[in-house]
């Protein structure tokens, strides 16, 4: 290709001289280090990471203490992250290295690909930060510089496009020194080519970049997919009885699986307080005058990827134990504090 040396040479070139990006795991040679971080960044952005990245190595350094850590402090430490599988097959995955490999931590991508939770990006990645094999790593960041200096119009989220993209990386791959020309074009595309805002007018690759000669640079990379979302109306029954409040924890394959929660009654719409206390759904679970309503919260609302949920929390006094909440576990205000709640239920307990 007519400007792979010169591509692959000025990252390599701008990385040494220009990058002032700092994070605790560029560099890093720990497979494991590398791991985390990598799990971490997926759908989070650097800056809210760093925090979680720091805290998490400081109580697990390494895969032998994260296999054997109590697995609620750590969904509690992730808290706030999103994406609870990341959490769920990071513990996975540390137990199998430390059970069946010896606390080995895999150097091959075909091994390292195999492990619970890892696709081709984070194999590619601890591949080659960690062992300096020669495989591309394709992110958004690489998405975007590749689309826009070679001005390739084919979605990136298509079949075709990922094919594309893949063959591009790899072929533009400086395979004597991988690791850095990885972390070269994930940074470039992070500072200088951003989404909004790129610095077209003093980078040294315009001249040569289709997008900004063909004034296509808004335009691209292109996205062909809409993600459809789905809305949930989720109504928490803060239920406190004798100082206690009933909880339980999330077990079926749905959002938050494994996280704590207060007693939850979901419904197709957001229903008026004195229809939603009319019910079928409240009267199952509470006899009339069985309860007082002390108040109703303010509406919540968090976007995840697929769905939206907005809810609200109803604090309710028992006057006696209901027989409906055996399957709820009552938890005093100091045990409350210990478990790992999502994002939405965290937020209200924050406010």
């Amino acid at each position: 290709m007519k400007n792979k040396k010169f591509f692959f040479e000025f990252l390599i070139k701008w990385n040494r001289n220009k990058n002032k990006r700092e994070m605790p795991w560029k560099g890093e040679k720990d497979p494991y280090k590398i791991w985390i971080s990598e799990i971490i960044l997926q759908q989070t952005r650097v800056q809210q990471g760093l925090t979680y990245y720091n805290r998490f190595i400081e109580a697990w350094p390494n895969i032998k203490s994260l296999a054997e850590a109590n697995e609620q402090e750590v969904y509690k430490l992730w808290e706030g992250l999103g994406y609870y599988s990341r959490c769920r097959n990071l513990m996975a995955s540390a137990r199998y290295i430390n059970d069946e490999l010896g606390g080995r931590f895999p150097d091959t991508y075909e091994d390292i690909l195999s492990l619970k939770g890892i696709g081709d990006y984070t194999a590619s990645a601890i591949a080659s930060f960690a062992f300096n094999r020669p495989y591309a790593v394709v992110d958004g960041n690489v998405f975007r510089v590749l689309a826009r200096f070679f001005g390739i119009r084919t979605p990136i989220d298509s079949t075709e496009g990922k094919k594309i993209f893949r063959s591009l990386a790899n072929m533009l791959l400086d395979k004597s020194n991988p690791a850095e020309y990885n972390q070269a074009i994930m940074d470039f595309g992070a500072i200088e080519c951003k989404p909004l805002l790129p610095s077209c007018s003093e980078c040294p690759l315009q001249k040569k970049c289709v997008a900004s000669q063909k004034n296509l640079v808004g335009l691209l990379p292109i996205k062909a997919k809409g993600i459809k979302t789905r809305q949930r109306f989720f109504n928490y029954l803060v239920v406190e009885y004798g100082s206690k409040v009933y909880v339980s924890q999330r077990t079926e394959k749905d959002i938050w699986q494994n996280l704590y929660e207060f007693i939850l009654i979901e419904t197709d719409r957001m229903i008026p307080e004195d229809e939603f206390f009319e019910g079928q759904s409240f009267l199952t679970l509470f006899k009339k005058n069985s309860v007082k309503i002390d108040k109703v919260s303010k509406t919540y609302s968090q976007k995840l990827t697929h769905q939206t949920i907005t809810g609200r929390f109803i604090h309710i006094t028992l006057k006696k134990a209901a027989q409906p909440l055996k399957k709820y576990t009552p938890v005093s205000k100091n045990e409350l504090k210990k478990l790992a709640f999502p994002k939405f239920i965290a937020s209200y307990l924050q406010d």
